[in-house]
Parts: structure tokens; C-alpha cells; sequence
């Protein structure tokens, strides 16, 4: 799943008034205004979109795979995600690459490609995936909110007071900021959102970062081992565990096939939109692995096999603690917009079914104007408020019963990364290029997919196992940082 999906609507709004600036007669093959995207445009949006918190569980998966394994293991990611974002980017046009009917989103293609049961395969993936990002969110900022409060906790006591905070308190706060964001129709819209969740997210990699460099120059060494996190400090079956878990962590920081098509519908032509996605996508996942492989192994060298679960969060880090705080804040700001900004589509998706399945419904559509001083009127929907809040409220209780970070990025990246990221880009680029099957190149695709399968169900089953091994500790509403 991809990070930053705010970025891409304020992309199209910029691009949108860039084109009327520039004549309302220009139009494309669609009669849309023209599109004037590049490939540094795109490249840009993807290394935004990618970018985000599935960066700070990298160093935590480098520990477990170790310094052969690790950065191998995200190089093999990278590969995957560039091959089967071409495989992607080629069913944008139906039929001819140049003349072809445009697909607009995702969902379009897949319905061009493969008709209507994979479509409603594909809905239901992306939507349980979105249900699923909201939990992760909501982890992520309340674990957050509480580095802050220790990070002064310690920083007041001199490091003496264990500080221990629980993160139920901030899960219910989020929760409710959510709710009342949840209202805001159209919040996926607004163009100035996407500046600053951009700005958040780079704000809190590049300090993790920076961070891990300066803890390897004042030790003077790199820590780990080849092998990764050794027996005796985690148990053979738990290594072994942990290591899927640790593949599910860097699928999940790599997905960002959604939003793909998205993207590649705001490049200008010619040349092909297939031709400059390409390279957009080859610059956009080398740039995007480099500052995955420096934090990561940057992350693994400053702390080896206590590498911490969520790199600004875990307290390997404690001074500067202002510095700590910036971060920490940046990532509740960004995943603040970014819990609406996913939900967007899920919550469009159930509304209009209600409407559709209940056309005459005053509930569901009766609106009701709000004055408000100095704006125009708000008007509030009694079926939006009811069933948004109740969303919100059951992503928050579900967080606040398994609080456990690594654990949901990695069945997030495991349950995700097969069918969005390999399977549907691979079986609509078989329909869309003819290829025979049982052919050399249908046989090495079918082989690719199964082998990303594998490797998904082992991500899966790491993440799970990781999930019951808590739950053994865990006391709901209880167990605190």
C-alpha cells in the first residue's frame, strides 16, 4: 500500500490549472484538458507516494534478515515493483499503446483487462487493504504521540523514570480527530494537503536517517551480523518467524501500484504515456531503494540486534529529544491526512451502494445546512456521520486490542503485495499483449507470480505468528510503552 496518496489528487489539481492557464482549447484524445505531466513530474509523485511510514520498520527488518539477506532482499523488492509497474503501466491504453481507450484508475483497468468477477476480486482486496491502513495509521500515530511524551519524560528525569505511558488514551484522541475530519466532504481534494504530508513524511525518514548516521559515527562501528538477529537472543522458531515478517515490512514499504495508473494519467503525450511511465518508474524505485538501503542498514548498523520496531519510536534513539519530537510530530500530522486520504475511496464506495440500494431513502440522502460565519453553509448528511464515526470507532477499538506495529505493516505488506503489486499487473498484461499461454514468456510471468505468492503467504504467516506471540504478553487496554 502506498503511503501518500494525498500527494496525487494535489497533482492533479496543479496539473488541472496548468492546463487551463495554458488555453481552455487544448484537450486530449478524451476531451479532457490536456495533460502535461513528465517524467520528472511523475517520478517525483512516486518517490512522495512511496516514501512514508513503512520506512521506519526497515532498520527492524534488516536485524532480522541480516546484512546478506537484507539489503538482497530489498534489491529483489525493488526489481519486482519496477518489472510489474511497467507490466502495470502498459495496460493504461486498451489496445493500441497510442490510441487505445484510457483507463483512469486501477479498478478501470482491471475491468478493461480482466472483466467483472476480477473486479470485484480486486474492490474487495483494495478495500479491506484500506480498512486495514486505518488500523496501521492509527497505530502508528498513537505510538507516536507516546514517543513524544517519553521523550520529555526522560528528558525531565535525566533518563532515570521509566516513563512508561499507555497509548490507548492517544488512540481514542486520534480517533476522535479522525471522526471529525471524516466529515469534511471531498478532504482527499484539497491541494494543500499533499505539500505538507509530502513535506511530513521526507521531514521524518531524513531525521531517522540522520539519526542512524550520527549513532554509527559516535560509536565508531558497525554493528550486526551477516546472518542477522542470533539465536539466543530470540529463539530458532522465532528467527525463523520473524525473518517472513520482516518481507511483508518491506513489501509494505514498496507498494504503491494503486495509485500507479493515477499517475500515469497526468503525463502528457507523445511520446506514449507507456514509454515515459517506464522511465519515470526506473528513476522513481532506484532513487526510492537508495534511501530505503541507507535507512535500513544505516538503522541496523547503529543498533544491531536491538534494532526497534519502529526506528523513531523504539528509544534507541533519546537525544536530542526536541529533534525527536519533530519527527514523532511530523508522522501524526502526516497520518493524520493520510487515514482520510485512504479511507476516501472505501467510504465513496459504501456510500453510493447505500444510495443504490436504497434510492428513496430520505436518511441517506437528506442534507442539512449548518450556518457558518464568514463560509458558505455546511451540509451535513445524517447517513455520512453515523456510519463514518461508527468506521472510525471500530478501526480504533480494533487498534487498541492489537496495538502492535510490525505485526499489521507486515500482514498490510503481505496481504497487499501479491495480488495488487504481482498478480493483476501480470495477468492483465498477458490479456492485453496476447500472449499464448504455455509460451517461454507466459510460463516465466506464471512463475513470477507464484513465486511472490510464496513469499506473500510467508509474510502473512511471520506477521500472524508475530500478532499470537504478543497476545501472549498483551493485556487489552492495559499494556503500556
Amino acid at each position: 500500500m502506498v503511503e501518500n496518496t494525498a500527494s496525487k489528487q494535489a497533482f492533479d489539481v496543479s496539473v488541472n490549472v496548468q492546463a487551463q492557464q495554458g488555453g481552455s482549447k487544448c484537450f486530449d484524445d478524451d476531451g479532457r484538458i490536456k495533460r502535461t505531466g513528465s517524467v520528472w513530474t511523475a517520478s517525483a509523485h512516486i518517490i512522495t507516494a512511496v516514501i512514508g511510514s513503512g520506512v521506519l520498520s526497515l532498520a527492524w527488518a534488516t536485524a532480522q534478515l541480516g546484512w546478506i539477506a537484507g539489503p538482497t532482499v530489498m534489491f529483489l523488492f525493488a526489481f519486482v515493483t519496477y518489472y510489474t509497474s511497467v507490466l502495470l503501466s502498459a495496460c493504461y491504453r486498451s489496445g493500441d499503446p497510442v490510441t487505445g481507450k484510457r483507463n483512469y484508475t486501477y479498478m478501470d483497468a482491471v475491468g478493461a483487462n480482466l472483466g467483472g468477477f476480477q473486479v470485484k476480486v480486486c474492490g474487495a482486496i483494495q478495500y479491506l487493504n484500506l480498512f486495514g491502513v486505518a488500523i496501521g495509521y492509527t497505530i502508528a500515530a498513537s505510538i507516536s504521540m507516546v514517543a513524544i511524551k517519553r521523550s520529555n519524560c526522560f528528558h525531565s528525569s535525566d533518563e532515570k523514570d521509566p516513563c512508561r505511558v499507555s497509548s490507548t488514551p492517544y488512540m481514542i484522541v486520534f480517533g476522535v480527530v479522525e471522526i471529525l475530519f471524516s466529515q469534511i466532504p471531498d478532504f482527499d481534494q484539497i491541494w494543500w494537503l499533499s505539500i505538507v504530508a509530502a513535506v511530513m513524511s521526507f521531514t521524518y525518514s531524513t531525521i531517522g536517517l540522520g539519526l542512524g548516521i550520527a549513532k554509527v559515527a559516535e560509536t565508531g562501528k558497525f554493528k550486526g551480523s551477516l546472518t542477522g538477529i542470533s539465536i539466543g537472543t530470540v529463539t530458532q522458531t522465532d528467527k525463523i518467524w520473524r525473518s517472513f515478517q520482516a518481507l511483508g515490512a518491506i513489501a509494505f514499504a514498496y507498494s504503491y501500484s494503486l495509485i500507479l495508473i493515477e499517475i500515469q494519467d497526468t503525463i502528457k503525450a507523445p511520446p506514449t504515456e507507456y514509454k515515459t511511465m517506464k522511465k519515470a518508474t526506473l528513476l522513481s524505485v532506484v532513487v526510492t531503494t537508495i534511501f530505503y538501503m541507507l535507512c535500513g542498514c544505516f538503522g541496523y548498523a547503529a543498533f544491531g540486534d536491538l534494532s526497534p520496531g519502529n526506528l523513531l519510536t523504539g528509544f534507541g534513539f533519546y537525544n536530542p529529544y526536541w529533534l525527536l519530537d519533530i519527527a514523532n510530530a511530523a508522522i501524526v500530522i502526516h497520518l493524520v491526512g493520510a487515514y482520510q486520504v485512504y479511507c476516501q475511496p472505501l467510504f465513496a464506495f459504501i456510500e453510493k451502494t447505500a444510495t443504490e440500494w436504497f434510492p428513496e431513502s430520505k436518511f441517506i440522502r437528506m442534507e442539512i445546512e449548518i450556518p457558518i460565519i464568514g463560509f458558505k453553509p455546511y451540509k451535513l448528511n445524517l447517513f455520512r456521520l453515523i456510519w463514518r464515526t461508527i468506521f472510525v470507532i471500530i478501526t480504533t477499538i480494533i487498534s487498541m486490542l492489537m496495538p502492535f506495529f510490525n505485526d499489521v505493516v507486515g500482514i498490510l505488506g503481505a496481504f497487499g503485495f501479491w495480488p495488487l503489486t504481482v498478480y493483476f499487473p501480470v495477468e492483465m498484461y498477458i490479456v492485453q499483449k496476447k500472449i499464448p499461454k504455455w509460451s517461454t514468456r507466459w510460463l516465466c510471468l506464471q512463475i513470477l507470480s507464484l513465486a511472490c505468492l510464496i513469499i506473500s503467504v510467508a509474510a502473512a504467516a511471520g506477521s500472524f505468528a508475530g500478532v499470537v506471540s504478543d497476545l501472549k504478553i498483551y493485556k487489552p487496554f492495559k499494556t503500556s510503552y
